[in-house]
């Protein structure tokens, strides 16, 4: 049984990746802090990172720790550098189950204390400028990006379930949609009048467009016809976000903070939300129940005897 560290960590991938089915994301921000960690305790063993192997058994909380106020002195972010806590704490966890070690020396590493910012969201006007931007400005593909902008908004989906998202997931009235979120966790999404609307352009327009080869399916494709990738989206947004377009910068979570935050201030169910973004705890959601400026006006001047009529 190999217990060197780099031979115990390429099983752990395996086991997250196959077992566990974690999003391809999620496996990738593994292997990177687990790299990281890695090349760390080489430089404190005075080894050199995949040459010189050490044991999985020899590591202590104080190595962990050493390791931890090295990101700190680089200038991480906390939330940066509890992800990176996270995956070894993961790691370690794993091996105390398999009995490859004895003790977890992570067990007492803290977190870091990581300032709470509410999650970025447009209003309503934002959201219409930045949908009506692919037709009004013509950068890429606009029925596409036209599509992929109000299906983003109207399901506040994750940008992973988007690019995952294929045609034979969509209801055959493009009511619904069948998604796969973290953890292979099946849900369903539903599509607001003008995302159907588009979608049935775009994919109307897709057929005589481009040639789709190797598409697997995959709804949203590139303008060579293979699926965009979830650095593709980024990019399509945030060319029509840029100086070129409204001049906002926005990413894809924005609109999937933007769906929470309309939902609830609209009076939807906590828990409803919940199931539609597909969270696993509910403290997640809670992270939205702020109420925007907008709403605090209207709420003020409703119910306020000197607020406008």
């Amino acid at each position: 049984m190999k217990t060197d560290y780099n031979s115990v960590v390429e099983e752990f991938i395996v086991y997250i990746e196959s077992v566990k089915k974690l999003s391809e994301n999620t496996v990738l921000a593994y292997k990177t802090d687990l790299e990281l960690l890695g090349k760390n305790l080489s430089s404190l063993y005075g080894k050199e990172y995949g040459k010189e192997s050490f044991s999985i058994a020899e590591i202590t909380t104080e190595d962990l720790r050493t390791s931890v106020s090295f990101l700190v002195r680089k200038n991480f972010s906390p939330a940066r550098v509890n992800r990176f806590i996270s995956a070894f704490k993961s790691l370690f966890a794993y091996c105390k189950r398999l009995q490859y070690i004895s003790i977890n020396p992570s067990f007492e590493v803290k977190t870091l204390k990581n300032p709470q910012k509410l999650p970025r969201f447009m209003t309503k006007d934002e959201v219409t400028e930045l949908c009506n931007k692919p037709e009004e400005t013509e950068l890429l593909w606009p029925s596409r990006d036209e599509a992929l902008f109000k299906t983003l908004y109207s399901t506040g989906c994750r940008v992973s379930e988007i690019q995952g998202l294929k045609l034979k997931d969509i209801s055959s009235d493009f009511e619904s949609a069948l998604v796969f979120g973290k953890g292979r966790k099946q849900r369903y999404v539903f599509f607001s009048k003008e995302a159907k609307e588009a979608l049935k352009l775009y994919i109307a327009e897709r057929k005589e467009r481009v040639k789709v080869t190797d598409d697997k399916g995959i709804l949203f494709v590139n303008q060579q016809g293979k699926p965009l990738s979830v650095s593709g989206i980024r990019y399509i947004i945030g060319r029509y976000s840029s100086i070129e377009g409204t001049n906002k910068p926005m990413n894809p979570h924005a609109f999937r903070h933007t769906f929470a935050t309309t939902m609830l201030n609209n009076g939807a169910d906590i828990r409803v939300v919940q199931e539609l973004l597909g969270h696993s705890s509910i403290s997640t959601t809670q992270r939205y129940t702020h109420i925007t400026a907008e709403k605090l006006i209207e709420i003020y001047n409703r119910a306020h005897p000197h607020g406008k009529e």
